[in-house]
């Protein structure tokens, strides 16, 4: 598992004051970061090193937050097939589970526009943090 802590901006917040539904995606895909260096350690993000692409995302809303106190993300690999795996994330604030949702990676060649398997490598570290 991989966890990290936002604090919320005072811009993240809509006029009902709570966080508005479009934040946790921005901070679910922050969060994924940190899985992405087990493709490219260092984020050079070029075609030749990023074999990646995301191809789906859902979320489902359980409980309002708020500006304070801060909002801990948990992310967690729930599945790894042949050419993408799944990454399952859940956002907390004051020991209450608020959003959750799904992300599916596709490993991809962009210079081909091709998916492509997943090396036998990639898949043992992404295993470390399976759900």
């Amino acid at each position: 598992m991989f966890s990290i802590t936002i604090n919320p901006r005072f811009g993240d917040v809509d006029i009902l004051g709570h966080i508005n539904n479009t934040v946790p995606s921005q901070w679910f895909e922050t969060a994924r970061t940190q899985l992405m260096r087990v493709f490219d350690p260092e984020l050079a993000l070029t075609k030749k090193t990023f074999p990646l692409i995301l191809a789906h995302t859902d979320y489902d809303f359980i409980s309002q937050m708020y500006i304070q106190p801060e909002v801990t993300i948990k992310s967690w690999i729930s599945r790894i097939g042949t050419k993408s795996f799944t990454i399952y994330q859940e956002a907390w604030q004051q020991g209450k589970l608020c959003v959750k949702g799904n992300a599916v990676i596709v490993h991809y060649d962009f210079n081909t526009e091709q998916t492509t398997p997943i090396p036998e490598d990639k898949k043992k570290l992404l295993a470390e943090h399976f759900l």
